[in-house]
């Protein structure tokens, strides 16, 4: 059986450094916002040639913080794509602005220049560009728009930790970069968790209010916030993981250049030739991509859909008004993508062997 995923190898072949993270978390007595976090921030923020880094409770969390902290609120649109988890659409809705659904680059699966242009309207006043599966949207392009329409630009980063586009890292070209720490991705806690980077002063003490209640001293409260802390043993697990992560990535680069050199007769991802993919995920497509998911299955290789229904096709955002055909290859995307296995700890022969499968299934 080759899983599609696993996170027992990555703790085993970290475990000496974790346990005694852990450990000195445990006998230090502080578990909220202490050392450890103030500690994260500042190797996080280095790691990226920010000045500041805030740690958060989520993924999601860091989203609409920083939306927040931008100055977007109620009557506001944000413009985003459906082809998403839908954390980032649940994130700008929890700021009382509106997402704006725009569709993707068929290629990148990222949100397409000319489809957020044309989603603009007079109340549009931020964009969230996601970089799915470890790669990055157009962001020259983005920027540019941005900077012209005068908008906030959010870097959800969910998926692309270390990620660089023009030898810049991926997070750092926004007004601010969104990070999450689920514990599947890159750079994973061992609970939820999150960021946000920016290397603006003023962003980062409104986003460090937000997190704890809008205080800046204890029961002396500025502004409406809310209960976001980045507690010590995530930071600490963080702090360890952050350490490893350009090895870790590049693990995963080696892995996906399995598959990029021996898949055969599916269509593989496309990786921009200016940007370093960090492949959180490895996505193909192909036609009939649920028979050969099921087809997977019987041989014993576990693969998932990221993701399988658009935001705006969900039963819970029918009220958007957008319906089957509205934005064509973001449902094109949702029929045909599949993510095939891809972890530390992943062999190169099984990686071989998912390749195998499916060049005989697909009879070439």
């Amino acid at each position: 059986m080759i899983p599609f995923n696993q996170l027992k190898p990555l703790h085993d072949l970290l475990a000496e450094e974790i346990n005694a993270a852990l450990l000195r978390v445990a006998d230090s007595g502080w578990y909220i916002l202490g050392p450890e976090v103030a500690a994260f921030e500042r190797e996080f923020a280095a790691y990226h040639g920010l000045k500041h880094a805030v740690g958060v409770a989520t993924g999601t969390d860091a989203i609409e913080l920083a939306l927040r902290a931008g100055g977007v609120g109620a009557g506001d649109e944000v413009i985003t794509v459906a082809h998403t988890a839908l954390a980032t659409v649940a994130a700008i809705e929890a700021t009382g602005a509106a997402p704006v659904l725009a569709d993707i680059d068929p290629v990148t699966f990222t949100l397409c220049p000319d489809a957020a242009r044309a989603a603009i309207t007079a109340r549009t006043r931020a964009i969230v560009v996601v970089h799915l599966y470890g790669g990055a949207a157009d962001m020259d392009a983005l920027l540019s728009l941005a900077q012209a329409r005068d908008l906030l630009l959010i870097e959800d980063c969910a998926q692309a930790h270390g990620a660089l586009y023009q030898g810049r890292k991926l997070g750092t070209l926004g007004s601010m970069g969104a990070f999450s720490f689920y514990p599947t991705k890159n750079m994973g806690a061992y609970g939820d968790g999150g960021a946000v980077i920016t290397d603006d002063d003023a962003l980062a003490e409104k986003l460090r209010k937000l997190r704890n209640y809008g205080q800046s001293s204890r029961y002396h409260h500025q502004s409406r916030g809310t209960n976001s802390r980045l507690d010590e043993l995530q930071a600490a697990v963080l702090r360890v993981k952050l350490a490893h992560l350009d090895e870790l990535n590049q693990r995963r680069r080696d892995i996906a250049a399995i598959y990029e050199a021996n898949l055969t007769g599916v269509h593989k991802p496309s990786a921009r030739a200016d940007s370093q993919h960090v492949y959180h995920l490895y996505v193909i497509r192909d036609a009939q991509r649920d028979q050969l998911m099921t087809d997977l299955q019987e041989r014993g290789i576990g693969t998932l859909i990221h993701y399988p229904v658009p935001v705006h096709l969900q039963e819970s955002h029918r009220d958007l008004g957008l319906g089957a055909g509205s934005l064509p290859y973001t449902e094109r995307a949702a029929r045909e993508i599949l993510s095939l296995p891809l972890y530390i700890g992943l062999s190169d022969d099984d990686a071989l062997r998912v390749c195998e499968a499916i060049s005989q299934l697909r009879g070439v």
